[in-house]
């Protein structure tokens, strides 16, 4: 009896044990996904810097007019990621294909980890107005299978770990926890009882609270980790705060009107996609061409308004302290501009993902209307936005998860409710 008893004990001691490691192991998983991530915004904003920078200013010294720099470097970034998918192939995947493999086999293929990586980079560099969660997503995802693999991680813990990498880096792309965490959850594909996780024979059940206990460790460790090097180095990545809103009976007044240009604008993405598209399939297997093309939009259109390329995370600092001194068309135009030259990228070679360049089309718009309203600022962008990110995802939960770090607490229902209304426009089903 005595000995069935101390078995017992020695069986629970065991299994705490056994959590505690594997605890340990989810926030290491989570900070290396978090140093991965500010790694890559790092050299992503060195890469912007030199290029878009140092580069200009040898060429002015050299005599040679600024104005034509944007179609210039779009061409030649063209010309590379043409070749680059010629040699390689269509990389990075976007982010809902990496999810939906993740969701569908639980693991992610790693073999082609470093075209991923530089697939994701490349269009970012040379000015493309995509968001880097396709690739990041994407590689967190194949290296977590990897190490799985080494591990001889087996089934359903094989797709907790890779699901846990993916809401580390979706919550350090984004530094908004919530929306990592609801990634992986929402999507979660696999309700069954723990199986083995390594050698060892370490156990844990995948039932749901495990598994946002999972996700919680993992995003907090690359959050923690994103933190750090952004305090020792520099700011890395993540969208914009902005803290102060100011919300009476007038900014309440103008809110209809505010979501509805949102959600206008959010429709407007897949139209643009279909024609994008459709310009994409009649040129067939051409991806120099295809990328040449889409370069030269985007060159071309970021002559006339700058703010419409790269991703916007910068970009939308930059505009805050600039939009006052725009005029609202302009600030409009590069709200709409920037939707349309968003699906010219991701579907004529400039590969990634979709988020950062929407909010920034929203926040846009948001200061153009703030300026023909007169509504608080804040409220415009927090409405505008909103509605237009609901009106792609679809999904205003998520939507308003995504975005709920952006704006002030007391803005939350509004943002909730911008986001409902923009899910809520119609959308054929030809065009979704």
């Amino acid at each position: 009896m005595a000995d069935s008893k101390q078995e017992g004990i020695s069986s629970v001691i065991r299994g705490v044990s056994h959590r505690l490691v594997y605890a340990v192991l989810t926030i290491l998983l989570g900070a290396f996904a978090g140093a991965f991530a500010w790694a890559f915004f790092f050299l992503m904003n060195t890469g912007i810097q030199l290029l878009w920078g140092t580069v200009p200013t040898w060429l002015e010294g050299a005599g040679l007019p600024a104005v034509f720099y944007p179609l210039a470097f779009c061409l030649v970034g063209g010309a590379i990621l043409g070749l680059f998918a010629k040699h390689f192939g269509s990389y990075p995947k976007d982010m809902n294909e990496v999810l939906a493999e993740v969701k569908k086999t639980g693991r992610y293929e790693y073999k082609h980890l470093g075209a991923s990586f530089f697939g994701a980079l490349l269009p970012l560099l040379f000015g493309g107005s995509i968001g880097p969660e396709a690739g990041l997503t994407g590689v967190i995802a194949g290296l977590c299978t990897w190490v799985g693999d080494r591990l001889r991680v087996a089934g359903s813990a094989l797709r907790e770990m890779t699901e846990a990498g993916t809401a580390a880096v979706v919550s350090a792309i984004f530094a908004t926890p919530l929306f990592g965490l609801a990634v992986p959850v929402v999507g979660a594909a696999d309700d069954s009882d723990g199986e083995r996780i390594s050698a060892q024979d370490i156990h844990l059940g995948t039932s749901k609270p495990v598994k946002v206990a999972v996700y919680v460790l993992a995003a907090a460790g690359a959050l923690g980790m994103m933190t750090l090097l952004g305090s020792l180095f520099g700011h890395g990545g993540g969208l914009p705060r902005f803290t102060e809103v100011a919300i009476g009976w007038y900014e309440v007044a103008w809110f209809l009107p505010l979501a509805a240009v949102g959600a206008v604008a959010g429709w407007l993405f897949y139209p643009a996609g279909a024609l994008v598209k459709r310009v994409g399939q009649r040129l067939g297997n051409r991806p120099v061409t295809k990328a040449l093309i889409g370069g030269a939009i985007l060159g071309a259109v970021g002559v006339v308004l700058p703010f419409t390329m790269f991703a916007g995370e910068a970009q939308t600092e930059e505009l805050a302290q600039l939009w006052m001194v725009m005029t609202p068309a302009v600030l409009i135009a590069t709200g709409l501009l920037k939707v349309v030259v968003t699906q010219v990228c991701l579907n004529l070679g400039w590969r990634g993902g979709h988020f950062f360049p929407l909010i920034f089309a929203g926040v846009a718009i948001g200061y153009g209307m703030a300026q023909l309203t007169g509504a608080d600022p804040v409220f415009c962008l927090c409405a505008v936005t909103a509605a237009l990110v609901g009106a792609v995802m679809r999904q205003p939960v998520m939507a308003a998860l995504l975005l709920f770090l952006m704006f002030p607490v007391r803005a939350g229902l509004f943002l909730l409710a911008a986001a409902a209304l923009g899910s809520l426009i119609p959308v054929p089903k030809k065009l979704l």
